[in-house]
């Protein structure tokens, strides 16, 4: 007998980055495709959770998180995000920023909504808010600086429109939003009534001066947002699950019992540990981190364009969305993004994601890969130099 599935879980399939994943390892290869941080995790935060399991911290904690956490992830949004959020009330920690968004999602649209999504876009954004019945709209960013444009996201809004994701800096393109585009959306969700969700995991991970605004920060953003991040990428612990959002009391609120249907509550040893990312490191350590990518940004930047591809440099987080449109004529194996990922993985032994992921329309992606570069430096050296041997 076959069981009949939801059609909720029709539509999920294994994600082409896990797919892509599974074949670098078939080959014995480096997979630049899958957004796994590879780096160690801070002796501080290890300490702080190898104390909180000797201290028994092993119960339920509050379902938006332990009191101590939640006042601490306040006072770095105030003073970093410059966010005007007042209480710790504001804040709802979650299983991952992922957690988090599905939280948001769940809290804010269902059947009948509709919801815009920016072009190109971070798969798991798409399904989840698939997953709460509202219709997805997407709005490119065009041009190669992935500009926001204010016409392009009006065209897209219907009266059932209610809420839009920002994320940035943006996987996969690196697209860092400026203050002037912040500041027109802002005007565009107080005109059409409608909420933003925004992911900011890659906060720290920024270039040439590049400068991280959290649409929150902006007059008139704060009471239309809910802030999402997390501490998977800058502190390495991709697989800890910890993630948070901030929001005006009435959205968190409501967040936190859609934490509590859902997860109960993030794991509570961990939630202690986190604590280290802001009474342990401090700025130096996120100075050392941007140092550090930057290096490895310009070595896959520059190696990528030494083989012929055309590389818009990132601004921030730490994929390239690499083009290679004029290599289709010319070269066997780039005829589109499917053929090119796998004549990588074949030739060089190197694994990227293929265009079509981030996009609605396949073709819209057919002459990019997603490369990325969050891996120990010799590793990455060892990528990049099979790719120059392979296609230099």
């Amino acid at each position: 007998t076959t069981v009949s599935l939801a059609d909720r879980a029709a539509s999920l399939r294994q994600s082409d980055i896990r797919a892509v994943t599974q074949r670098v390892k078939e080959v014995g290869g480096i997979n630049l495709g899958q957004g796994v941080c590879d780096l160690p995790t801070p002796q501080p935060i290890k300490d702080r959770a190898h104390q909180a399991i000797r201290d028994d911290a092993s119960i339920y904690s509050h379902y938006a998180g332990i009191k101590p956490l939640r006042r601490a992830i306040l006072e770095k949004e105030q003073a970093y995000n410059h966010v005007p959020a007042t209480s710790p009330d504001e804040v709802v920690v979650g299983v991952g920023s992922t957690g988090v968004f599905v939280a948001a999602a769940f809290t804010l649209l269902e059947a009948g909504d509709e919801v815009l999504l920016f072009e190109p876009f971070y798969g798991y954004h798409r399904n989840i808010l698939r997953m709460t019945g509202a219709t997805v709209r997407y709005v490119p960013l065009g041009g190669p600086d992935s500009t926001f444009d204010r016409a392009a996201m009006e065209e897209a809004l219907t009266p059932d429109t209610k809420a839009v994701v920002v994320n940035t800096p943006a996987n996969p393109s690196g697209k860092v939003w400026t203050r002037d585009e912040l500041a027109t959306l802002v005007d565009v969700l107080h005109a059409h009534d409608l909420v933003a969700m925004t992911d900011e995991i890659y906060e720290y991970m920024l270039y040439d001066g590049a400068e991280h605004v959290s649409l929150a920060s902006l007059p008139g953003g704060y009471e239309r947002t809910i802030t999402i991040s997390g501490f998977s990428k800058a502190y390495n612990v991709t697989g800890w699950r910890l993630g948070y959002g901030v929001a005006p009391t009435p959205i968190a609120e409501t967040m936190g019992l859609m934490n509590d249907a859902l997860y109960i509550c993030a794991p509570r040893p961990l939630q202690h540990a986190a604590l280290a990312a802001f009474e342990d490191l401090d700025d130096d350590y996120v100075a050392q981190l941007q140092a550090e990518y930057a290096e490895r940004r310009t070595l896959m930047c520059e190696t990528l364009e030494d083989i012929g591809f055309d590389v818009p440099w990132p601004d921030g987080a730490y994929y390239v969305l690499a083009r290679f449109g004029h290599l289709a004529a010319g070269r066997d194996g780039f005829s589109d993004d499917e053929a090119a990922c796998e004549t990588l993985i074949q030739e060089a032994k190197v694994g990227s994601v293929t265009g079509r992921s981030f996009y609605e329309t396949p073709a819209d992606g057919q002459y990019r890969l997603r490369f990325c570069f969050a891996k120990e430096m010799p590793v990455l050296e060892q990528a990049c130099e099979q790719l120059r041997a392979a296609f230099g």
